[in-house]
């Protein structure tokens, strides 16, 4: 079987796998979300931590729940790290520096998990499941409870009130999260996957010294950087590990670990707003752009630009031979198009397109389909986006699921979107001005510089991956992209909060023969083109100066 056939055929049971879990997985959240009723262990929880989760918020409220939580989980991982050779467990290792432990907290309740440190020899067990495990699970929460928060202002009228933030974090990670994890993990495990408490242990002498490795509670952590799209590793060579990742199989179900909920919650928006067809207009722009990001992945990567190429069946330089060229180009678009950043090959080994449609993806505001809620609150802003372009080619007054799109909505749209791209930018336009930042690249020229924005590129999306070469242990990197990674993470939080509340307030507007029928084929092409247009002209300046010229230059 060629390399190319193999590729597609996995894509296409990736499809697959992905089209059977859509409408339970999807019906099933919108049912959580909207019961009434509260488990047991659900109610242990309020109890223990004092709130009611019957009782409905305005987005101020909902908000403060949100940055609370966030911030308290931002100082007990902090603190963990800080206190690591004091802790049971900690595998002899020590403390973690002060900027790195910021860096790492940041990080992982960011839902980011950007990782300047190498996991295996930096982190102890209870660390790794007592601070980072926990936040991919709590951080991913978060992100659906405000994604769920805003589908809510589009469902509601007449009100502020976006239902409870406690309620929905807690429903989230017990009824939706750990659900899928257990039975993953299981998976993971069969497969080859480790789970276990293991100290270090030699496995062998490799060129006149032994090679040390050090067990953990691998699969379960595994499971849930890949469903939560949270994407920190375990080991430093993270899903390219073959703890984390053993064969052909777990590749393929990771990548589908990663897309299930943010596809299936387009379903769960148009179950919850009383309309399928809008979350199937959702789905099919969330689609369109995935599936046309990995084919033109596939095409650069298996394009032959010589003999080694040739012999070696497409770029195989940076690939695990395990997975190849098909399963490595779907796996690292799966995880630029949403805020994962897990890799089992490296980015920066890409050809120069190839490492360009990798940045274009989290560029695109990953949101195809995006991180778990991240990605459809970030999909449905776009939405508002495109109705009020479609209003004003037609001098009406636009207006989206019945709610009227004006001044005061379009206003927290357009913050959502340019707050990104000036994190972004900004701060790679700094560290390329500053001689310190400048020597963690390993590469110079436009390979170099590409280095530095994927870094701000991924830590501003939330993304987490990063081009190989960038020396990015440093307390500038630390600072910098750690204050990037939650501005990025908890900055547009507040608009899309203020949307959602603003929306809430509205009557539903009657739909007459003017309405734009955002349900149709054609508002998915707009939409479609909006998004593309919006990244093209903020981002192509930078990428022309990095992936572009790099891969006309080869």
């Amino acid at each position: 079987m060629s390399p190319v056939l193999a590729g597609v055929l996995q894509l296409l049971a990736l499809i697959a796998a992905l089209a059977l879990a859509y409408r339970p997985l999807g019906d099933y959240m919108a049912r959580v979300y909207s019961s009434d009723k509260h488990l047991r262990v659900e109610k242990w929880i309020y109890k223990g931590i004092g709130a009611n989760p019957d009782t409905e918020m305005r987005w101020p409220a909902y908000l403060r729940g949100v940055l609370a939580f966030s911030a308290v989980s931002v100082l007990f991982l902090y603190l963990l790290q800080r206190l690591q050779g004091s802790l049971p467990g900690s595998l002899g290792f020590k403390a973690i520096d002060p900027d790195q432990a910021f860096n790492t907290a940041a990080s992982f309740v960011a839902n980011t998990n950007w990782q300047s440190y190498y996991g295996e020899q930096a982190m102890g067990h209870v660390v790794q499941t007592a601070g980072l495990a926990v936040q991919n699970f709590v951080s991913a929460a978060v992100g659906i409870a405000v994604a769920v928060a805003l589908v809510r202002g589009f469902a509601r009228s007449r009100t502020g009130e976006l239902g409870n933030f406690w309620s929905d974090l807690v429903r989230g990670t017990i009824r939706v999260l750990i659900p899928i994890s257990v039975v993953g993990a299981i998976v993971l495990v069969a497969c080859g996957a480790i789970q276990n408490f293991s100290g270090i242990h030699s496995v062998g002498q490799f060129m006149g010294g032994s090679q040390q490795w050090n067990g953990g509670a691998v699969a379960s952590q595994e499971v849930i950087k890949e469903l939560g799209t949270n994407g920190g590793g375990y080991f430093n060579a993270n899903s390219a590990h073959p703890f984390e990742n053993p064969n052909g199989f777990t590749n393929l179900f990771e990548v589908f670990l990663i897309l299930v909920i943010p596809f299936a919650l387009t379903r769960t928006f148009g179950r919850m707003v009383g309309s399928l067809r809008q979350g199937y207009a959702i789905l099919a722009t969330m689609a369109a752009i995935w599936i046309g990001f990995t084919a033109l992945m596939m095409w650069t990567e298996f394009h032959h630009g010589g003999p080694a190429f040739d012999i070696a069946g497409g770029a195989m330089e940076g690939k695990e031979n395990r997975f190849g060229v098909g399963g490595s180009s779907i796996f690292a678009v799966a995880t630029t198009l949403t805020s994962t950043g897990a890799v089992d090959s490296f980015h920066s080994s890409f050809t120069g397109f190839g490492g360009g449609i990798t940045m274009l993806g989290m560029q695109l505001g990953e949101i195809a389909p995006g991180g778990t809620g991240s990605g459809l609150y970030g999909m449905l802003i776009m939405a508002i986006i495109a109705v009020f372009i479609a209003g004003l080619m037609v001098g009406r007054t636009p207006e989206y699921l019945g709610k009227k799109i004006g001044t005061r909505q379009i206003k927290f749209a357009a913050c959502y979107i340019l707050i990104t791209p000036a994190l972004v930018l900004i701060f790679t336009a700094v560290a390329m001005a500053l001689p310190t930042p400048r020597d963690s690249m390993l590469n110079s020229g436009a390979h170099g510089f590409s280095e530095i924005l994927y870094a701000y590129t991924s830590g501003a999306n939330n993304n987490g991956s990063a081009f190989a070469g960038l020396s990015a242990d440093t307390q500038w990197f630390n600072t910098t992209i750690g204050l990037a990674m939650l501005l990025g993470r908890f900055l547009p939080m507040v608009f899309v909060l203020a949307l959602a509340g603003s929306l809430a307030e509205q009557q539903p507007i009657p739909r007459t023969a003017g309405t734009l029928r955002t349900e149709k084929p054609l508002f998915t092409g707009l939409l479609v083109g909006t998004i593309l247009i919006i990244a093209g002209l903020t981002y192509f300046p930078a990428l022309a100066l990095g992936p572009l010229a790099e891969g006309l230059a080869s």
